[in-house]
């Protein structure tokens, strides 16, 4: 089934909107690496409508990145609309992308994300009033619920099917859960069979071989890889050679590594300012690209107090620096 926005494959690769994380430059990494869509990080409706200028920063993107949705939470519908309008105006994306899936509890103790699962006549309200003020198509994100006592992944779906999404993304754990315990991907495959639109599988990717077992056991449309890109962009690559049927491609090696974290390092720092602020925040990055080499943990350590892409860069050269010599 095809989603309601411009994807070139029958099965679609889409980067999951994380806080702090899918912002531009790894959106744009991830594009160039077979990522067929992306989405924002997830933005308050509230501050959008007041025009909260951090907040309205984070609606920003580049044609490179198309397509692109943009993904809002609250749990005002008159708020969610007035963004939703907003975006649509100003920014233009490919579609709007509503969160009921955020289990962090700063956003649940206001009934967002989440948090809406507990009042599921909110959640068709909140879906009628977004699609009411766009002609973008409304697409939803959540959780198979809020709770066990109320684990209903297709009576939710339904009802958001219902109300006007037209896409649906399940995350196959209960709020709950947080993100414990294991996906229920047997709860995607129900949702797949029950919906008339199409479904995005999410919950546990974390390899290329995952993806095609997420697309083999749930027959969804496409899958949503969250954490794990997190320093390996090229999951999306690996997968689509997958599903294809062609050769996995070679593992990047270390080399290959640290010159993707140091191209991702400097669109940071063209995209989002070359400040301090901007490589102490990339610190992370760092870190996710390193996992897994020889003396990780040390390479670590002491990334985590790079003050420039150039000290780190030159932590890059002198990790490399034996290969080079008995090379």
């Amino acid at each position: 089934m095809r989603l309601p926005y411009p994807s070139p494959h029958d099965f679609t690769l889409i980067l999951a909107p994380m806080a702090g994380v899918s912002e531009p430059p790894f959106r744009q990494i991830c594009r160039r690496m077979g990522a067929d869509v992306v989405l924002s990080e997830f933005l308050s409706s509230e501050a959008i409508r007041r025009r909260i200028e951090r907040t309205l920063e984070g609606a920003e993107f580049e044609e490179c990145e198309r397509p692109i949705g943009i993904q809002i939470y609250g749990a005002v519908p008159e708020a969610m609309a007035e963004a939703t309008a907003l975006i649509t105006e100003h920014y233009r994306p490919e579609f709007i992308d509503i969160n009921f899936g955020c289990p962090v509890k700063k956003v649940v103790r206001r009934n967002g994300g989440s948090g809406c699962l507990r009042d599921l006549q909110l959640v068709e309200d909140i879906i009628r009033a977004c699609v009411g003020a766009t002609h973008l198509p409304v697409t939803v994100k959540t959780r198979s619920g809020w709770n066990d006592d109320l684990r209903d992944p297709v009576g939710i779906a339904l009802r958001m099917q219902d109300a006007g999404a037209r896409a649906f993304t399940l995350h196959a754990r209960t709020r709950t859960q947080m993100y414990s315990g294991k996906a229920n991907w047997d709860e995607i495959a129900r949702v797949v069979e029950a919906l008339d639109i199409p479904v995005i599988g999410n919950g546990d990717v974390q390899t290329a071989e995952d993806v095609v077992r997420m697309r083999d056991h749930t027959g969804a449309a496409g899958v949503m890889v969250g954490r794990g890109a997190f320093g390996n962009p090229w999951l999306f690559r690996d997968a689509r050679a997958l599903l294809e049927g062609r050769p996995r491609p070679e593992a990047p090696t270390p080399s290959e590594r640290f010159e993707m974290a140091l191209t991702h390092a400097r669109l940071a720092l063209r995209l989002q300012g070359d400040t301090r602020k901007t490589v102490v925040e990339f610190r992370k990055h760092f870190g996710w690209y390193t996992r897994g080499l020889h003396g990780a943990s040390d390479l670590r350590q002491r990334l985590f107090q790079v003050e420039s892409v150039a000290e780190a860069e030159e932590i890059f050269v002198r990790y490399l620096a034996p290969v080079a010599q008995v090379a």
